[in-house]
C-alpha cells in the first residue's frame, strides 16, 4: 500500500515550499545566465537587464525566507548545486558583470563633464539619502550601485581607486542583508564618511578637461 505524503501541513507552508523551490531556479538561472555572458552566447544589454532582474527577485526571496535559509552558500551546498558564478553574482557582488567591468569597456569619451556630472550627482544623492536617515538596504544598494557603476564609466580612474574599492565593499555588505535591514547608526555613519571621502578622492582625480 503506497502512502501520501504531504510536504506542507497549510497553506504557510506550502508558500515557503514554494519559495524555496523559486530560490532554486534563481540561482540555477543565474549560473546558465553568467556562463552564457561569459562565453558571449548573450549581448551585454541583454545580460545586464535580466541579471539585474535576477538580482532583485533573489534579494526579495532571501530576505523572505532569512529564517528558513539564513545562509545561502550552506544551501547551494546541501542541494550540491556546483554554482559558483551564481552565488559570487547574488551574494558577493550584488551587481551584473557589466557594471564590475564597465572600466575595460570605457572609451576617451567617458572622461566627458556629462559623466563627470553623473558621477557627482550619484555621489550626492547617496550622501543626503543617509542624512535624511535612509538606511534599508533595498533604499541603499540602488544608490551605491549607481555610484559604483558611474566611477567605473571613467576609464582614467585606477581599478584599486579608493571609490570604487569602498563602493564594491559596501555593495558586497549590502548584498548579503536583507532587503528590510537597516544599517545600524555606525555603519550608516561610516557609509557616509566612505562616501565623503571617495567623493573628495574623485574630485582630486579629475582631469582638468573633465572637471570644467
Amino acid at each position: 500500500m503506497t502512502m501520501e505524503v504531504k510536504l506542507w501541513n497549510d497553506k504557510r507552508e506550502r508558500e515557503m515550499y514554494d519559495n524555496v523551490a523559486e530560490l532554486y531556479a534563481i540561482i540555477r538561472a543565474t549560473e546558465k545566465l553568467e556562463k552564457a555572458y561569459v562565453r558571449d552566447i548573450i549581448a551585454s544589454q541583454e545580460y545586464e537587464l535580466e541579471c539585474q532582474k535576477l538580482i532583485a527577485h533573489f534579494k526579495t526571496l532571501a530576505t523572505t525566507l532569512k529564517d528558513t535559509v539564513p545562509n545561502i552558500e550552506r544551501f547551494a551546498d546541501t542541494y550540491k548545486m556546483d554554482c559558483p558564478a551564481a552565488i559570487n553574482r547574488l551574494v558577493v557582488s550584488g551587481v551584473p558583470a557589466t557594471v564590475e567591468h564597465q572600466a575595460a569597456a570605457a572609451d576617451a569619451a567617458s572622461t566627458s563633464a556629462a559623466i563627470v556630472a553623473v558621477c557627482v550627482q550619484h555621489f550626492i544623492t547617496a550622501m543626503d539619502s543617509l542624512k535624511l536617515n535612509m538606511v534599508a538596504v533595498d533604499q541603499l544598494h540602488p544608490l551605491l550601485v549607481d555610484v559604483y557603476g558611474s566611477l567605473n564609466q571613467l576609464s582614467y580612474l585606477p581599478p584599486d581607486f579608493e571609490g570604487k574599492t569602498k563602493m564594491k565593499e559596501w555593495i558586497a555588505r549590502l548584498s548579503k542583508m536583507g532587503a528590510a535591514d537597516e544599517l545600524t547608526e555606525q555603519q550608516s555613519r561610516q557609509l557616509h564618511f566612505d562616501l565623503d571621502s571617495s567623493y573628495n578622492s574623485f574630485m582630486a582625480a579629475l582631469p582638468r578637461s573633465a572637471g570644467t
